[in-house]
């Protein structure tokens, strides 16, 4: 089997409603969808993302390229080839950003097109831990809402079935996040586990402060409490507090993730899927974690991750993002709190044709 053609197609998601938090503002998310189709005419699909759709042609052109030297006349079944043969091309462009995205979305793709040949789930192909994941609630509870909001969206959060959500934090000042978080806590009462994410908002100083305020609320998590790349910065924060400090989406595989390692950065890492290298990159990385009895949580890219989680028994949870549902032709399955890992052949997500149109740039 050999892969024929690599194709892409762009479109813009719009949000139901534009959101904030501490550093974005985001109306809508612009995806690169991909799919690479061997000469049998099967057809591995992934895509890769940024929010409102900026500088989107930079990603598809980076995987259009990358693609033309080293997928198109291989074999998908050899991944790991691929990937480094990749991974070599890359190098006078550099390791991190947009070509490790387009890498990224090429492994995915390919992944999933040998699952669809072998007719095989593809946490089946690695080796499944579970038929299930734990979840938590992230497609809300957003900086820009108001006290009332947050308290409406939290309950119904509840009432679909989560037992996990997060609120965003990153206030001017420090009381109107307590006060909000204390808010979401009363209305979903204390079985239900709470995490919040500042998005890189605060200075060590200024996370310890609120992470310590906020410590009688019982939090899962803290994420990413200071900028990605303040290692040392983390670490103040995580020796400071009791919560657990959740970190890594914005860092590019497993090098990144070793590094947050050596710095003692985080108790549980955060792979991004269009980050960390594709599902051959993740699995190395969570590897490394593990080694080190570090769990990791999956960024986003939700659909996607799951036959991650299905494999990986140190991925303890995934985050629960809606915003590339319309996307596809099959839907997320939750069931008392976890999300069901599909039994469909590769990653178990087909993009649908019609949306993919309706979408269209």
């Amino acid at each position: 089997m050999k892969v024929q053609s690599v194709t892409t197609r762009l479109v813009d998601v719009p949000l139901a409603h534009p959101i904030g938090t501490a550093i974005h503002s985001i109306r809508s998310v612009g995806c690169v969808l991909v799919e690479v189709t061997s000469g049998d005419g099967v057809v591995g699909q992934s895509y890769i993302f940024t929010i409102n759709g900026d500088r989107l042609k930079s990603f598809d052109e980076m995987v259009r390229g990358l693609a033309d030297v080293a997928v198109i006349g291989a074999d998908p079944h050899d991944t790991a080839g691929i990937w480094e043969r990749l991974w070599s091309e890359i190098n006078p462009t550099g390791h991190k950003g947009v070509t490790i995205s387009a890498m990224s979305a090429l492994d995915v793709a390919c992944w999933d097109l040998v699952g669809r040949n072998l007719g095989l789930p593809l946490h089946k192909l690695w080796g499944a831990c579970r038929a299930s994941v734990p979840t938590y609630a992230s497609s809300g509870l957003w900086l820009s809402q108001s006290l009332d909001e947050l308290v409406a969206q939290a309950s119904a959060f509840v009432e679909s079935g989560f037992e996990a959500m997060k609120v965003r934090v990153g206030s001017p000042r420090l009381s109107d996040d307590v006060e909000r978080v204390r808010a979401v806590r009363d209305a979903v009462g204390s079985d239900v586990e709470l995490m919040v994410d500042a998005n890189q908002k605060f200075t060590a100083k200024q996370a310890i402060r609120l992470g310590r305020a906020l410590e009688e609320l019982n939090l899962g998590w803290f994420e990413e409490p200071v900028p990605a790349y303040d290692l040392q910065g983390h670490a103040r924060v995580r020796d400071a507090l009791d919560t657990p400090i959740a970190s890594g989406e914005t860092e590019y595989t497993r090098h990144g993730m070793q590094a947050m390692l050596d710095a003692g950065a985080a108790d549980v890492l955060m792979p991004d899927l269009q980050r960390i290298g594709g599902y051959s990159e993740f699995r190395v990385a969570t590897s490394a974690a593990a080694a080190q009895n570090t769990p990791v949580s999956s960024h986003i890219f939700t659909e996607h991750s799951l036959c991650l989680a299905g494999s990986l028994p140190s991925c303890v949870t995934v985050e629960h993002m809606d915003w590339f549902a319309p996307l596809f032709n099959e839907s997320m399955e939750l069931v008392d709190g976890n999300l069901v890992i599909p039994d469909r052949p590769g990653h178990g997500f087909t993009f649908n044709p019609e949306a993919v149109a309706r979408f269209a740039l």
